[in-house]
């Protein structure tokens, strides 16, 4: 049985008839698809735990693990497609319009689907995360404890202020130095059941010993009054925020917590503009963080300033020119990403990819077929940090970062037009 669910179980057991009208969790919907498929119980099950309206418009999807079960209300018999390939044969439930699938997918990406009715495609999801088992509760893994909100008044960034959390590890201990990782856009990470799972998974890594017990600084893009600063924090491409991580938020950070000074011991991660400010901050101070987590990041030129302020898109070919930098990188993107007047997420991300492969670069790319969204990215996160920190070893305070041989013997990578024919 998946996490949680013998509770859930427990619950359906107690309130029996009313447990109908209420959300099950996976494991109980397969159970009676296998074994009252027809019933009302079933047709009522499935309504309540994946929405009458989304069953309607065809983007009824409820997984756990490799586990998912698909509902979609139709006249005809609709086929179901996953990631562009037919998915098994639909199965109706008598006496209504209800079709639903049960199935098994990939864990550690993100997933698309659709239907075809009578040939017209109909419905679907474009980023739909199947979660590993690290990314739920496991027994034993102690859970750490996130701060109340903290609030800093900045002079780098005069007068901005910004929200912030520090998460500790249950194994933090204050006469060990700590490591450390900064993710920008905090505030999304701070709920435990969030689709980030990133503090599940923290807990689940430091209790393997998969990745060194390490806390956590979730910092909120700031605001100076009603003016929100987040763009200017992340995509300008100067050292200016890597100094205010440093000099002010991580500062206030050490006075209360014993954390690592080496940058070997530090990460730094974000998504869209909060993936490249991750890399920026790497970029200007690899001193002080030298392990990069980039989700969908957005190598653009959204905070571009000609003749003025290099903007993200110059980033490919500032690695390719300028002195390699000891840092160690995940990127993160999907096909269908952005495309607007800033740039093209998918081909600067294919862009920094090779650029990071042709200087030598310690670095892994991790490219599907999403949007500009962050299933994928959270489904994979146990994966990235586990290879963000492979080989830690809490007696160095530096590592001269290599790439693995394994990408060594992989070529570049290239660009097929898939969508014009």
């Amino acid at each position: 049985m998946r996490p949680f669910g013998a509770m859930w179980l427990a619950v359906w057991v107690l309130l029996t008839g009313a447990a109908e009208a209420q959300k099950l969790p996976v494991s109980r919907l397969l159970e009676m698809a296998r074994s009252e498929a027809n019933s009302a119980r079933f047709r009522e099950a499935l309504l309540a735990s994946l929405g009458e309206a989304e069953i309607q418009k065809g983007t009824a999807v409820f997984g756990e693990g490799p586990d998912f079960i698909w509902a979609v209300e139709s006249e005809k018999l609709p086929s179901l497609y996953v990631d562009g390939q037919p998915f098994g044969t639909m199965r109706h439930i008598a006496g209504s319009k209800i079709w639903f699938h049960t199935g098994t997918l990939r864990t550690g990406v993100s997933h698309e689907f659709h239907y075809l009715v009578e040939g017209a495609r109909f419905g679907g999801l474009t980023d739909v995360a199947a979660y590993g088992a690290d990314s739920y509760p496991q027994p034993g893994a102690p859970q750490g404890k996130l701060s109340e909100k903290l609030v800093h008044t900045s002079q780098i960034y005069a007068g901005m202020q910004s929200d912030y959390w520090i998460y500790v590890p249950a194994q933090y201990d204050p006469a060990t130095p700590a490591a450390l990782m900064v993710w920008q856009d905090g505030q999304g990470f701070i709920n435990r059941e969030a689709p980030s799972r990133l503090l599940t998974v923290t807990d689940n890594l430091i209790h393997q010993k998969k990745i060194p017990a390490t806390v956590l600084v979730l910092i909120a893009p700031g605001t100076i009054g009603a003016r929100r600063m987040r763009s200017i924090e992340y995509d300008t491409v100067t050292d200016r925020y890597a100094r205010f991580l440093r000099d002010e938020i991580l500062a206030s950070v050490q006075a209360k917590y014993n954390i690592r000074r080496d940058g070997y011991s530090r990460a730094i991660a974000g998504q869209s503009s909060g993936g490249i400010c991750a890399f920026n901050v790497a970029w200007f101070e690899p001193d002080q963080f030298s392990r990069v987590l980039s989700r969908i990041g957005s190598f653009t030129s959204i905070q571009w300033k000609p003749n003025e302020l290099d903007g993200g898109q110059s980033y490919p070919n500032m690695v390719r020119k300028q002195p390699k930098r000891n840092i160690r990188v995940w990127l993160q993107d999907g096909s269908e990403d952005l495309e607007n007047e800033h740039g093209s997420w998918p081909l600067q991300n294919i862009q920094m990819a090779n650029s990071l492969k042709r200087q030598g670069y310690d670095f892994h790319f991790s490219y599907g077929n999403g949007t500009h969204n962050q299933a994928h990215a959270n489904a994979e996160l146990p994966e990235a940090l586990t290879w963000l920190w492979r080989d830690y070893d809490p007696a160095k305070t530096e590592q001269i970062y290599e790439m693995e041989p394994a990408e060594k013997a992989k070529p570049l990578f290239r660009v097929k037009i898939y969508n014009r024919e």
